[in-house]
């Protein structure tokens, strides 16, 4: 195979699947903005989960828009962990969908995927549904992706 081959059948395929995702995204709408109290039910769900199980970690709850709502860090959770955390809930909350399709579909070989603005190619982002609408989204980061949106869900089935 060419190496023009290759590359059309890599941007085809991630193509397909940002398509595929996009219609699975579009089935939730947007509601209103998760309350403070709502968004520290969630932390504090995502922190006991992660208590449990040892991890350090640092978990953002964004609204709709990808602004963050409510912060928390875990003592001795690594620095980089903040930044990451909370790009992961916006990533969630802006493209209605859990982080994990990204970092599936850029495993398969989608990397136009990653040339999206705001694209986290790693678990732990994941919307939070109230009321069958989106209120916003959790992000978790400092252990493995999928110990983050282990994390991350335990947060939103906290509601």
């Amino acid at each position: 195979m060419s190496k023009t081959m290759s590359i059309i059948k890599h941007v085809t395929g991630a193509l397909a699947l940002a398509t595929a995702a996009t219609v699975t995204a579009q089935a939730q709408s947007y509601g209103n903005n998760i309350t403070i109290d709502a968004a520290k039910k969630v932390a504090a769900g995502t922190v006991a989960e992660c208590a449990r199980n040892n991890w350090r970690v640092a978990v953002a709850v964004v609204d709709t828009h990808g602004a963050l709502v409510y912060f928390e860090k875990i003592d001795d959770t690594q620095i980089a962990s903040v930044r990451i955390a909370i790009a992961k809930a916006r990533a969630a909350a802006t493209f209605r969908r859990p982080t994990r399709v990204f970092a599936d579909g850029i495993a398969k070989g989608g990397a136009a995927l990653t040339t999206l603005p705001g694209v986290i190619g790693s678990p732990g982002g994941v919307p939070i549904v109230i009321g069958g609408k989106i209120a916003g989204a959790v992000g978790v980061s400092g252990v493995t992706g999928d110990q983050d949106e282990q994390c991350a869900k335990a947060g939103v089935g906290a509601l």
